[in-house]
């Protein structure tokens, strides 16, 4: 069975196209008009394991918020589709991740109830251009259309950009193991035989 998606998403503020292949080396093409959102994405991606190209073209000229959320919504979308009915996978995932003195724990679980549990304070507000607010914006869309509980929570932290990027990472690593196959699930993994 082949675990991959493809999404197109066309609004008047973005226009993206995402494909993804969630038993891939971690393979990226990106490209969002926004520097330090795709340098993000690219770590996801690497540190998911995922396969995944990213294009948007985003209203930027106005500010990167469009972009940044219609992206996150649509790779929930295509998680949502490449999961399928998620028979045989692990389905839980939690990992701590440090990036210097920036230290992360993101916990999923894909659970078909999609909510962001967000506890990562980041102090400055931007890092370059990149409003760091627009993290959350993010991760709430993702999870949201993915129909995962996300659980993110910063455990110590001072740079903007190593919080940011280790969010990113933690999310991946912790997604990376709740996508991957079971050999000891037989079908879907919850009592109620659906999720």
């Amino acid at each position: 069975m082949t675990r991959t998606a493809t999404v197109a998403r066309k609004t008047g503020e973005t226009n993206i196209q995402i494909t993804l292949d969630l038993d891939g080396s971690g393979t990226c093409d990106i490209s969002t008009g926004v520097g330090f959102f795709d340098h993000m994405l690219t770590a996801l991606g690497r540190h998911s394991l995922l396969d995944l190209t990213i294009h948007c073209e985003g209203d930027t000229w106005v500010d990167d918020h469009h972009t940044v959320e219609d992206v996150g919504i649509a790779l929930g979308q295509a998680l949502r589709i490449a999961l399928g009915d998620k028979a045989g996978i692990r389905r839980f995932g939690d990992v701590c991740v440090p990036l210097d003195e920036a230290l992360i724990l993101a916990a999923i679980d894909i659970s078909g109830r999609g909510e962001l549990y967000w506890d990562v304070p980041i102090g400055p507000e931007k890092v370059g251009t990149f409003d760091t607010e627009l993290g959350h914006e993010f991760f709430a869309g993702l999870a949201r259309d993915a129909g995962i509980t996300l659980h993110l929570r910063e455990l110590c932290g001072e740079n903007a950009h190593h919080i940011l990027e280790a969010t990113f990472k933690a999310f991946a690593r912790a997604l990376r193991a709740a996508v991957e196959p079971d050999p000891r699930v037989e079908g879907i993994p919850s009592t109620k035989g659906v999720l």
